[in-house]
């Protein structure tokens, strides 16, 4: 068995091009011996009647061979050559002179019986030449349609419908509940599945019923696909793997025989696991769209529907699928006996980060393990994917400069690159860049004076990504509900940029448009979704559902009056300009403070905790510490160099 994305070479699908023009070669071939069939085998010259007997007349024929149509004469050559043939075609109505003429000039005669010609032998030509073409044709719909195995673009064991979809997946090494890390609550859930795979007869002789159907949701890199391998893994049974999207193909009916096959495998497998990826690309809501809806992708629901109501009590398989869209699949995926358990994968804590580093980091050379423990303090909303990826660009940094373990300064750098992109070389103007001082001076300071604002962990003005710049802040405990205080504190932390602008600078630029449309998002929730206007109440007034398919927004009716809704627009300007002026206080109470931080980022163009706190802080500063000269370690050393030609280039 070939892995997914390889191509055996006996297989239509990966034939190589030189064997495509081989078989081409061979039809030709084919055709050409066809239509060779019935030639003779002379070919003499094609003369007319009255010639021939002109020639019988004069002496000049040795032999003649009488035809059902026709007459071939055969000329002595006067240079001792050999002879020549003439073929003439007689009349039909016949000759009664020619027979005479023959005896007379004593030439020798002699007749050819008319070819028996079977019909088989008629046909059996054309039936080699149709059986080729129609052969090489199945493998070109097979290399079309992406079929598997030898037979490709057929419909047996090795075509459309089979290959990989009847055969479990071997994954390169065992896979356990130790490999998955961070997803505790979700491990819990499905573990009494390994019990029942394991025994079976235990739970049947009391009539239990494990169910069949597992839908495991969660945002994009939580450990879906992993947490179902660690499932068949511990189970140590068959594990059938597939995504919902190749299911799907050009070919009417396809993807419904592709479901019945596996299932019908995994049955004769069982105890089995079927795992079934992105399960929202063939399970979403039937009919939902403008113009009808019967389609091979809902053929293909429909299958795994009736699969999924055909399991008996005593089959041991479970099926398990994944989805990052639960809202729009359909309702008769979720109802009882089918996928009518839920398990949910969430976006790990700083514990579960730190627990998904330690299994990724076994086999990297780092300098020192206790930088794990930052790195998850400073990554909040990574999913395990992105704490892999961070791990993995970390080693190809330390790679690039011949280093021989990673470093705290390689993982700071793929943090940063995971999170904005990768730094960019800019030639900035220095009035552009002492406004982009300005105003990431502005956020920083803000958050720095706000309380129960997030510690600060960095700020910068090296340009990323899209981003000229950044101010990075760390929750100390993961929330998962957003207090009032907490809420409006953002606001002015976002707006802190903006306002620094109009304080220290007298004007603003473009540089806040994406602070102003996050702010208006926040703010717009508060009021119309949170209820965090007195005047308003506790009302959810928000604009629109946020549906997935055109026929149903096009359909909502409007939940509020247009009155209601310009007092909603009027609450969030509000609020907005209610933040915008407590950042501006603040930025002026503290203006000789901001000065120095100013001063200091443009000087550094990164500064950590440390350094702002050094800028911002009567009591740092009283101990006599320059936060321009202090600390010139904390910058990594590419971030050196791409200071440096930042400042040169802007010169």
């Amino acid at each position: 068995m070939t892995d997914k994305g390889e191509r055996s070479p006996d297989t239509g699908p990966g034939w190589p091009p030189g064997n495509q023009w081989l078989w081409i070669g061979a039809f030709w071939a084919l055709l050409i011996l066809g239509s060779i069939w019935f030639l003779p085998d002379t070919a003499p010259e094609e003369i007319s009647y009255s010639e021939v007997k002109r020639m019988i007349q004069a002496g000049d024929v040795t032999s003649a061979e009488l035809q059902e149509h026709g007459i071939t004469v055969a000329i002595t050559q006067t240079t001792g050559d050999g002879e020549t043939l003439y073929r003439a075609v007689t009349p039909t109505q016949g000759d009664p002179e020619l027979l005479p003429l023959l005896e007379r000039q004593r030439v020798e005669v002699s007749a050819k019986a008319p070819r028996d010609i079977s019909l088989l032998g008629l046909l059996l030509p054309w039936v080699v030449i149709l059986g080729v073409y129609f052969w090489l044709q199945r493998r070109l719909i097979g290399r079309m349609a992406g079929g598997l195995g030898p037979g490709a673009g057929g419909f047996g064991p090795g075509g459309l419908l089979g290959g990989r979809f009847t055969k479990p997946s071997q994954p390169a090494q065992k896979v356990t509940f130790d490999d998955v890390a961070g997803q505790d609550q979700a491990k819990r859930e499905v573990a009494e599945l390994v019990e029942f795979l394991r025994d079976t007869d235990r739970f049947q002789r009391l009539g239990a019923e494990v169910p069949h159907g597992v839908l495991l949701v969660g945002p994009p890199g939580t450990g879906k696909t992993l947490l179902a391998k660690a499932l068949a893994g511990e189970a140590d049974v068959p594990f059938f793997s597939t995504s919902g999207s190749e299911f799907i193909e050009i070919f009417v009916g396809v993807g419904a025989g592709r479901v019945r096959k596996m299932f019908e495998a995994a049955r004769a497998a069982a105890p089995a696991v079927i795992f079934i990826d992105e399960l929202d690309s063939i399970g979403r809501t039937r009919g939902t769209g403008l113009g009808g809806g019967h389609d091979e992708r809902e053929q293909t629901l429909n299958q795994i529907l009736a699969e999924l109501d055909g399991f008996g009590g005593r089959e041991a398989v479970v099926v398990l699928a994944a989805t990052n869209r639960p809202d729009v699949l359909d309702p008769a995926l979720l109802r009882p006996g089918r996928f009518d358990r839920h398990v949910t994968l969430e976006l790990p804590d700083r514990a579960a980060r730190r627990a998904i580093l330690a299994i990724h980091a076994k086999r990297l050379p780092l300098t020192n393990e206790g930088d794990l423990d930052a790195i998850a303090a400073g990554t909040p909303g990574f999913s395990g994917a992105d704490l892999k990826n961070l791990l993995n660009e970390a080693a190809i940094m330390a790679a690039r400069r011949s280093g021989t373990g990673i470093t705290r300064a390689d993982l700071d750098e793929a943090r940063d690159k995971v999170m904005m992109g990768t730094v960019r070389s800019l030639a900035i103007r220095p009035e552009e860049r002492h406004r982009l001082a300005v105003h990431e001076a502005g956020h920083t300071a803000v958050a720095f004076y706000t309380p129960g604002a997030d510690p600060l962990f960095k700020v910068t003005i090296i340009p990323r990504g899209r981003a000229l710049g950044g101010t990075h802040m760390l929750p100390e405990a993961e929330r998962h509900t957003l207090d009032e205080a907490y809420l409006r504190g953002q606001l002015v932390t976002m707006l802190g940029g903006r306002a620094a602008e109009r304080t220290l600078l007298g004007s603003v630029s473009s540089g806040a448009d994406d602070d102003i449309r996050r702010a208006t998002g926040l703010a717009r929730a508060m009021i119309a979704r949170w209820g965090m206007d007195e005047a308003l109440g506790p009302i959810d007034l928000k604009q629109s559902e946020d549906h997935p398919f055109i026929g149903q927004s096009i359909a909502q009716p409007r939940s509020h009056a247009d009155e209601t809704a310009a007092r909603v627009d009027r609450a969030v300007m509000a609020l907005l300009k209610d933040a915008e002026r407590q950042a501006t206080a603040i930025l002026e109470a503290h203006r000789p403070d901001i000065d120095a931080l100013v001063e200091a980022l443009e000087a550094r163009e990164t500064l950590d905790a440390d350094e702002i706190r050094r800028c911002l802080d009567p009591d740092a500063k009283s101990a006599g510490i320059d936060p321009v000269s202090a600390n010139p370690d904390s910058v990594p050393e590419v971030k050196r160099n791409v200071a440096a030609a930042g400042r040169s280039g802007a010169a």
